[in-house]
């Protein structure tokens, strides 16, 4: 009986609000005509708060539309970070022996440094510009990453730490962020290099990787033979501010294999380098003979002499 009650009240009441719905409705169609002052008075606040309401629903619209954009982009960089590390992994078991790669793997040298011909801040010193370093004293000045710097030392250059295994990434990211207008650190040019297949599980890097990378970056690479080197043309090269990136064996740089920059020539014609695991002998001077003496015998992908320049513009 109350439940009948009640819905009876229910519709009484819902017919009671339509008739006034449709009554007011009626009013302002009839002020429309009869008096259209009143009708704007009374409309203006509502047009306005309809227009409120829509504006706040654009608006709360495109936010969450920029906060899902900025949550793939986020998604994708995790997607890519953790693609180069199953891939790091995956290369532990399956890849094959390194036939294309030198073991370039981080070791003191056993001789002596060559004597200095002069002071060392006479020919190249070490420069800090907006938080980073540069070699001087060469036909370009050099932005200088050391591998077992603390900034990356515990990074990982695939399976390998890129402390010892990383001078290829390492002097290419010297080379880019001297020669282009952006700063590629050794992380990132490490993980780059291992999306590109370069990296060469416990032997370092493949030598594809300094013609593979120079491209990549838009830089131009010409393999030059040792017995080929003309040291007039070289020089001349290298203090127009082009560079060379030179793979050398056991001797005064390592023990094994190791890359390094050939980066200018010093007044009474010497040689300066920058190596990625030594500021010291990037702070010397050397005799361009006795680097020859050291490349390395391999010849694969250009090896061990990449002349680099920037493409010539018209």
């Amino acid at each position: 009986m109350q439940k009948t009650k009640r819905k009876k009240r229910g519709w009484i009441f819902s017919i009671i609000l339509l008739a006034a719905v449709c009554i007011a409705g009626m009013e302002l169609l009839v002020c429309r005509w009869a008096d259209p002052l009143l009708y704007d008075e009374i409309m203006t606040p509502v047009r306005a708060c309809a227009q409120a309401c829509a504006r706040a629903v654009t608006d709360t619209g495109r936010a969450v539309w920029r906060q899902a954009e900025l949550a793939a982009e986020e998604a994708q960089r995790q997607l890519d970070r953790t693609r180069i590390a199953l891939q790091a992994q995956w290369e532990v078991f399956t890849s094959p022996p390194a036939d294309d790669a030198e073991t370039t793997t981080l070791a003191e040298p056993e001789a002596k440094l060559p004597p200095a011909r002069a002071s060392a801040k006479e020919l190249t010193e070490l420069e800090i510009r907006n938080g980073v370093e540069y070699l001087t004293g060469g036909g370009v000045d050099i932005v200088y990453f050391n591998q077992t710097d603390m900034a990356w030392k515990e990074a990982k250059y695939g399976s390998d730490p890129l402390s010892t295994h990383g001078c290829g990434p390492t002097v290419m990211s010297m080379v880019v962020s001297s020669m282009q207008e952006e700063i590629v650190n050794p992380v990132d040019m490490a993980q780059f290099c291992v999306s590109k297949g370069y990296w060469a599980k416990n032997h370092g890097s493949y030598h594809a990787i300094i013609p593979g990378v120079a491209q990549s970056y838009g830089l131009t690479c010409t393999s030059i033979p040792p017995e080929s080197i003309n040291r007039e043309e070289l020089f001349g090269r290298l203090e127009a501010g082009d560079l060379v990136v030179a793979l050398v064996t056991k001797g005064h740089f390592t023990k094994g294999g190791h890359f390094i920059l050939l980066r200018g020539v010093t007044p009474d014609g010497q040689i300066l380098v920058a190596d990625p695991a030594s500021r010291e002998r990037s702070l010397m001077p050397w005799d361009l003979d006795l680097i020859v003496s050291e490349l390395s015998r391999t010849r694969s992908n250009g090896s061990p002499f990449w002349l680099i320049s920037r493409p010539e513009t018209a």
